[in-house]
């Protein structure tokens, strides 16, 4: 089992390749592609941004077309108690109901990496 961690944690080192795009080189990327300024692409983000929060809260699920869908999921409540833990038997607390976020890539993005 360490052996198959480890080479969880080398494939994950290798996937990370250089620095992540950040909203100004989003913006300045999609600028130069459309001949349009970057401040207008930037408040198109947050635009989208807050349509997108505004859907998922509403509706429960929100799709960027080709790129994810945004989802909502409730995680029911859990009981206290003394569950099984690593071989353990560890004490619990209880924890209320929420609702969690998930982000879902799209089949496109799938079969295009």
């Amino acid at each position: 089992k360490a052996m198959k961690a480890m080479k969880a944690m080398k494939a994950m080192k290798a996937m990370k390749s250089g620095p992540v795009m950040t909203k100004t080189g989003l913006a300045d990327t999609i600028a130069t592609e459309h001949d349009m300024k970057r401040s207008e692409v930037a408040k198109i983000l947050d635009s989208l941004a807050t349509v997108g929060a505004k859907e998922v809260k509403s509706a429960g699920k929100f799709t960027i077309p080709g790129l994810c869908m945004i989802k909502t999921r409730n995680k029911p409540a859990t009981k206290a108690g003394k569950r099984m833990a690593f071989g353990k038997e560890m004490l619990v607390k209880a924890k209320p109901a929420k609702t969690v976020v998930k982000a879902f890539c799209v089949g496109a993005l799938k079969k295009s990496i």
